[in-house]
């Protein structure tokens, strides 16, 4: 077996969700996280539609962001059910992120959205792949209320948000 087969295995293996508690305060470079919104780019996806819709927040916008998630969910849940640890919980999940990622799809109506999710998710693929390489912390988190997220994200009519992709370094 040649060494970048090795290699591809061994990132493959490697790739694991790690959650924004294990993250470290130690910033991650712009260039990085550009890169790995690039590499999302190059998930095959059928009639070249580009579903996927992908935006970094950072810094203030992250912080409006996190905000924005836990209001969802105090909305979300009924009152009987709210959980103040959950609530504080999601505000540190942004908070301890060095970066969010906003997972949207746009649908072309070219092909069925099915195969539009998959593509999206295959990016995500990616970017878990490289921030494995970059040994960064990430995952993909996918709350009842992403949806919600729509206004908050500008989305177009045909778009629809699928989640959250958080990135930290990691002890």
């Amino acid at each position: 077996m040649n060494t970048t087969a090795t290699l591809i295995k061994h990132i493959i293996k490697a790739r694991k969700s790690t959650f924004p508690a294990d993250y470290t305060s130690e910033p991650i470079p712009q260039e990085v996280i550009d890169d790995i919104l690039d590499i999302a780019t190059y998930a095959p996806n059928h009639k070249k539609t580009q579903p996927w819709r992908l935006k970094a927040f950072r810094g203030e916008e992250k912080a409006a962001l996190g905000a924005e998630l836990q209001r969802l969910y105090k909305g979300h849940v009924p009152a009987e059910k709210f959980s103040q640890e959950t609530f504080d919980t999601i505000g540190q999940k942004a908070a301890k992120s060095d970066t969010i990622i906003s997972i949207s799809v746009a649908f072309s109506q070219k092909v069925p959205q099915w195969e539009e999710i998959a593509a999206v998710a295959m990016a995500v693929q990616n970017m878990y792949l490289l921030c494995t390489a970059y040994e960064l912390g990430c995952y993909w988190g996918s709350p009842a209320f992403a949806p919600k997220l729509k206004d908050f994200l500008h989305l177009e009519e045909n778009e629809e948000n699928y989640g959250i992709f958080f990135i930290g370094n990691f002890q």
